[in-house]
């Protein structure tokens, strides 16, 4: 007969419980017989308070998908309703991507344009505002 690991788990616990025990039993027949009641009193009381642990059981499988064991109720609806936000979020940052690469293309092409049919001195292109003197005068347009 194959013990489960809950309970093998158990045994040495048990086994290590009792060890404990029998070694410190040991020591107290040295103690005063007032701290060795005080230390009965508090065995005692630890055995009342221990905490009785129940085995847990194991999951069970609720149905089939495509040959995967489907764990729990919900399926694949929760699976797509784990995976949708994420899905939102990655197209909705393509999107904004997108909007801004295309609002500074348009934006390029605005000053180029700008530049390539005034009639301006060659020391207005070297001018540090001349930038933002053609984007005033596109929004003006």
């Amino acid at each position: 007969m194959t013990k489960t690991p809950n309970t093998s788990a158990a045994a040495r616990e048990e086994r290590f419980g009792r060890a404990l025990g029998a070694r410190l039993s040991a020591g107290s027949q040295e103690l005063p017989h007032d701290i060795a009641e005080r230390l009965r009193a508090g065995r005692m009381q630890a055995l009342v308070r221990r905490k009785v642990v129940p085995v847990r059981a194991a999951p069970a499988v609720v149905g089939a998908s495509s040959g995967a064991a489907v764990l729990g109720a919900g399926g694949w609806w929760t699976r797509l309703a784990t995976v949708l936000p994420l899905v939102a979020l990655v197209a909705g940052l393509v999107a904004i991507s997108t909007w801004q690469e295309e609002d500074r293309t348009t934006e390029v092409a605005d000053v180029d344009a700008a530049l390539l049919t005034d009639d301006l001195p060659p020391a207005a292109y070297t001018d540090p505002g001349f930038a933002q003197f053609l984007k005033r005068e596109a929004s003006l347009r």
